[in-house]
C-alpha cells in the first residue's frame, strides 16, 4: 500500500486512544477534494513489531509515503499542519511524477536519533572510547513565541526539507542566566532585558543541526536560511527565510542561529553538555556513567501535550 501511486498518510496510534477521530473525518474531507491520488491508513503501533519504536508515545505520529519511501512527519494532531502538508506532497509527489524531479526522501528524526543512542551506548559498553559524529554542527533554538503560536513541527518540517538533519530536539525553559549567557554579546543593547524576558517565560525548543553534504558550512547555510534577525530586514532581504515567514516584532523573530564557527561550539557545550565540541566535528564522550532519562507525560486531548523530563546520573565502577 504504501507503494500505491500518489501519497498515503498512516496515522500511527496507541491502543489506549485509538485513532484521532477528528482526523479521520478530516482526512475524509480533503480526499473528497484531491482525489484518487491520495489514501489513508491506520496503524496500531503496539500491534505492528515494525513499529515498535513509536509505542509509549502520547502525540499520534502521521508518516507521509510515496513511491514506497518516507516524505514527511507530522507529530500531533494540528489539522492545518496536516492539511498543508497533505497538498504539499501531492504537489511534490506530482511534479515527481510527471517532470522526473528527484523525491525527497527523509527519515524520522526522532527515530534516527533513538537509534543512534541505543548503537552508541553498546559500543560503550565494550570499551570507553571518543565516538567522533564526524559532522559540521551549530544549534538552533525555536523560540517560545514560535512555541505557543503551535508553529514547531511546521518549522521543523521546513528545515528538513530545506536539505539539514536534526541530531538533537529537546524541549526546555530557559533559565534567565542561560539566556543572558546565549545573548552576553548585546547585553549592552537597549532591547536585552526584554530578550533575556521573552526567551525564559515559556518553553522552547533547543536542535543539534548538520547539514547532510559535510562540504557545507552549516552556521552560515543555518544563518542563510533563518534570515536577518531583524524582522522586516528579514522581509526585505530574505522573504523565504524562517524570520521573515514566523517572526512578529522584535524580539518575537522565532529562531535563533548562531553567528559563527566559534560561537556554535560555545553554545553547544554550554547546552548540551555530553557533546565534546572538538575543532569542525562534535565528539560524544562517555564517562564512568550511566545517564538515565525519565519522562513523565500527561496528555489531553492529543493536541496539547506536556513533558516532564529529568536526566540524572549513576557513577558505576
Amino acid at each position: 500500500m504504501l507503494s500505491s501511486k500518489g501519497l498515503t498518510v498512516v496515522d500511527v496510534y496507541q491502543s489506549w486512544c485509538g485513532p484521532c477521530k477528528p482526523v479521520v473525518s478530516l482526512f475524509r474531507k480533503i480526499k473528497l477534494e484531491v482525489g484518487n491520488d491520495l489514501h489513508f491508513a491506520v496503524a496500531e503501533a503496539d500491534c505492528l513489531d515494525i513499529l515498535e519504536k513509536y509505542r509509549g508515545k502520547c502525540k499520534p505520529t502521521f508518516l507521509f509515503y510515496a513511491g514506497g519511501e518516507l516524505v514527511a512527519v507530522v507529530r500531533g494532531a494540528n489539522g492545518p499542519l496536516l492539511h498543508k502538508t497533505i497538498l504539499d506532497q501531492l504537489e511534490a509527489e506530482t511534479k515527481v511524477l510527471e517532470q522526473g524531479i528527484e523525491r525527497k526522501v527523509i527519515k524520522d528524526a526522532a527515530l534516527s536519533i533513538e537509534e543512534e543512542i541505543v548503537s552508541q551506548d553498546q559500543e560503550y559498553a565494550e570499551a570507553d572510547e571518543v565516538v567522533s559524529l564526524e559532522k559540521s554542527c551549530t544549534l538552533a533554538i525555536i523560540k517560545p513565541d514560535a512555541v505557543a503560536h503551535g508553529k514547531v513541527d511546521e518549522i521543523i518540517l521546513k528545515i528538513q526539507e530545506a536539505g539539514f538533519e536534526i541530531l538533537a530536539n529537546e524541549e526546555r525553559i530557559m533559565t534567565e542566566s542561560e539566556t543572558r549567557y546565549l545573548y552576553q554579546k548585546r547585553s549592552e543593547e537597549e532591547i536585552f532585558e526584554k530578550l533575556v524576558q521573552h526567551m525564559s517565560n515559556g518553553p522552547c525548543r533547543l536542535l543539534i543541526i548538520s547539514w547532510t553534504e559535510n562540504d557545507k558550512d552549516v552556521v552560515a547555510a543555518w544563518r542563510d536560511f533563518i534570515g536577518p534577525s531583524d524582522i522586516e530586514a528579514a522581509k526585505r532581504e530574505n522573504p523565504e527565510s524562517l524570520r521573515a515567514q514566523y517572526g512578529t516584532i522584535m524580539p518575537f523573530n522565532a529562531v535563533h542561529g548562531s553567528e559563527n564557527r566559534e560561537q556554535a561550539n560555545r553554545e553547544l557545550e554550554f547546552f548540551f553538555p555530553n557533546f565534546k565540541i572538538s575543532g569542525k566535528d562534535i565528539d560524544l564522550v562517555q564517562t564512568k556513567q550511566s545517564q538515565t532519562t525519565f519522562a513523565l507525560s500527561q496528555c489531553g486531548k492529543c493536541t496539547n501535550v506536556k513533558y516532564l523530563v529529568i536526566n540524572f546520573s549513576i557513577v558505576t565502577e
